[in-house]
């Protein structure tokens, strides 16, 4: 396919995109990062705003006043992140209105308008900032021009937009990432001073303060991408003398220790992406090194918060649910404060939300067929603040039909859970299985399933099946645990079986069933065309298709082989055995190869190495590589042509039944 911009396609994706994003140019057409002061008076939250269908979202801060959403800070560039002081007077927040890309702190008189006042500049982009406990302190995560963002984050490196080089300039690497570290600092608000608190050699990828003098951070000796996976649990002291607190088989996250210092609290999770995690709550005396494992009644906890020294809560999933509780410290069963079915992700992978000090909980909530919404819930119910819903969300809404959870059974017995989004009518309709990263994650029930290709291909009369085979998330440690070692094995089968049940229950037309997903939805969007023949159509984005290879081009190989329980140099292991490149001659499947050239986690040869090989033995092919973007394609205009060629390629393979207008018709 060639430049897309004059066909009929492309104006109908523009239109549909315009429709859902044109009414809200200027406003946040999504929500994140939700905060509270301890008394639940005043709320703030990250809000991402077009202006134009131009690029990325700016961020800006909003907080809640009657009903409706109102900007705290001014200034250009983007602002987000925002967090109240504990006694509510001030507000921290990150900006980037120096200069594009590199974020540093600002501080802003929580009940007032007015210029925010900046901290001084640390020599880095900061990633997070947290108030001490006693609120004199801001505790500032700072990456170096140059650090490596998780595929989560978009792959490749936070230099891209703010450190720009002669085009001819090389692409250097000797293996020590020198401007990649992160490292902790402290700003102390009285004396207006900033000082480094984390030791010289310790990447510090999280951290959170341990009572007053003490910050606990998730940590490793080098800066790579692949450390994280086997980074520890360290204390450090405002000296900046550090120590070891706990390591981990798997890998751990989501640090916090309690007001008084006397507990640490952690995540400890089977993880396939930093800052992606979902497992079990540690608590760690840091006196004596003990570790306890409080229940979260089968939730998998995805963020905490001390309330006090003696109540720690949590938000996480289970299964499909979002769920939020508290922990008593001195024992006992957590208590929970709401499970809903909606989804409480605000954009992000996993639930998240903030709590107040009597213990109430405001989250960002959402679903398939609900915009996204500021929610605060306690005791006594849930009471709604704001919500982004606009007339393009109508539109959406009108458009992208309806959404139910489904779940059947795979071949072994495991019951395995889905979302199913379709057209109004009862079917069959033709099938696009939408796979999920990871691939430890987890779909839920959320505003546009995350991608906009569920309700733009659900508008043209498909089905879109999400599913969460074993290995994801929100079912429990052990269930996670089943695909590692086993990529591509007993987890293909949750997806075919689904497929049938849904054949056997006369939804979906088994002749016309398409594959489409990104990162390991990518892998197994490839993977899955060489193990059956049934499917009609396949965009695979992002993928691996060939292990070996990925082995000595990505920047987490090492966690690859170990999830795949593999050794490239050794014939016949699942570096071989599960690389659908070397599988390619059994493949009858079309397939649209989407790649982007600034990925590190899965490089675009991958993307190349299947296009290839499926035109060698005779199958359609088409690669796509997008030569600005990192790991998927998030950016406009490359999200549009994106969607035109995506949806081109179902409706030249497999089209909807005698639906006028479809997209794509006549148009390739």
């Amino acid at each position: 396919m060639e430049d897309l911009a004059t066909t009929a396609a492309h104006q109908k994706v523009t239109e549909h995109l315009r429709a859902v994003h044109e009414p809200a140019f200027g406003l946040p057409h999504s929500i994140r990062e939700p905060h509270v002061t301890r008394d639940g008076a005043r709320t703030v939250v990250t809000g991402a705003v077009f202006d134009e269908l131009e690029g990325l979202p700016r961020t800006a801060v909003y907080t809640a006043e009657g009903g409706k959403l109102r900007a705290v800070v001014t200034g250009q560039g983007s602002s987000r992140s925002a967090r109240f002081s504990p006694d509510g007077r001030t507000l921290a927040f990150l900006s980037d209105r120096g200069k594009a890309g590199v974020f540093q702190l600002y501080l802003l008189a929580s009940d007032g308008f007015g210029e925010a006042r900046p901290a001084p500049e640390v020599p880095g982009t900061v990633e997070y900032a947290c108030w001490s406990p006693d609120g004199s302190r801001v505790l500032l995560g700072v990456a170096g021009l140059g650090a490596e963002l998780s595929g989560g984050q978009g792959s490749g490196t936070n230099s891209k937009q703010v450190r720009e080089k002669p085009s001819w300039f090389p692409k250097l690497d000797d293996g020590t990432n020198a401007a990649g570290w992160r490292s902790l600092w402290v700003y102390t608000v009285a004396s207006d001073e900033l000082t480094q608190v984390s030791p010289e050699g310790l990447n510090c990828w999280e951290a959170a303060w341990c009572g007053p003098d003490r910050v606990v951070a998730v940590a490793s000796d080098a800066p790579g991408e692949d450390e994280w996976y086997t980074a520890h649990l360290s204390l450090i002291d405002l000296t900046g003398d550090a120590r070891k607190l706990l390591g981990s088989d798997v890998q751990l996250g989501l640090p916090a220790g309690s007001p008084d210092g006397a507990w640490v609290a952690v995540v400890e999770a089977v993880c396939s992406d930093r800052w992606v995690v979902a497992g079990d709550v540690l608590l760690v005396d840091p006196a004596t090194g003990a570790v306890r494992r409080p229940g979260t009644r089968g939730t998998d906890v995805t963020q905490l918060e001390w309330l006090d020294a003696g109540r720690l809560g949590y938000v996480g999933q289970r299964r499909l649910d979002s769920v939020a509780g508290i922990i008593e410290v001195d024992g006992g069963e957590a208590e929970e404060v709401f499970s809903t079915d909606l989804s409480c992700c605000g954009g992000g992978f996993y639930p998240q939300g903030a709590f107040t000090g009597d213990g109430r909980v405001v989250t960002v909530q959402d679903s398939y067929e609900l915009a996204p919404q500021l929610v605060l819930s306690g005791p006594d119910g849930s009471r709604t603040l704001a919500s982004v819903a606009h007339p393009g969300t109508e539109f959406l809404r009108s458009a992208a039909g309806s959404a139910e959870a489904v779940t059947w059974t795979a071949p072994d017995g495991l019951e395995i859970d889905g979302i199913l989004c379709r057209p109004a009518g009862n079917g069959p309709f033709p099938l696009v299985v939408s796979i999920h990263g990871g691939p430890i994650w987890a779909y839920q029930n959320s505003w546009s399933m995350r991608y906009a290709w569920v309700p733009l291909l659900v508008q043209q009369g498909y089905a879109v099946l999400s599913p969460n085979p074993r290995g994801s998330g929100g079912r429990g440690q052990e269930f996670a645990a089943r695909v590692v070692g086993d990529m591509g094995g007993a987890d293909t089968h949750d997806y075919l079986s689904g497929i049938d049940a849904l054949v056997e229950r006369g939804l979906v037309d088994g002749s016309r069933v398409g594959l489409i997903g990104g990162s390991y939805g990518g892998f197994m969007s490839s993977w899955l065309v060489t193990q059956d023949t049934r499917f009609a159509a396949a965009v695979p984005i992002s993928p691996v298709t060939d292990w070996y290879s990925q082995s000595f081009t990505s920047n987490i190989a090492a966690w690859g082989n170990r999830f795949l329980g593999a050794d490239p140099e050794q014939a016949g292991t699942n570096a071989h055995t599960r690389s659908p490149v070397l599988h390619a001659s059994k493949a009858r499947t079309p397939c649209l190869n989407v790649a982007s050239a600034l990925d590190n986690c899965t490089p675009p040869g991958q993307a190349k190495e299947f296009h290839q090989a499926l035109l060698a033995h005779g199958v359609p092919s088409t690669l796509a590589i997008y030569p600005e973007e990192g790991h998927g394609v998030r950016a406009f205009p490359a999200q549009i042509d994106f969607l035109t060629r995506m949806l081109q390629w179902f409706e030249r393979y497999m089209p909807p039944s005698s639906l006028p207008g479809k997209i794509g018709e006549r148009d390739t």
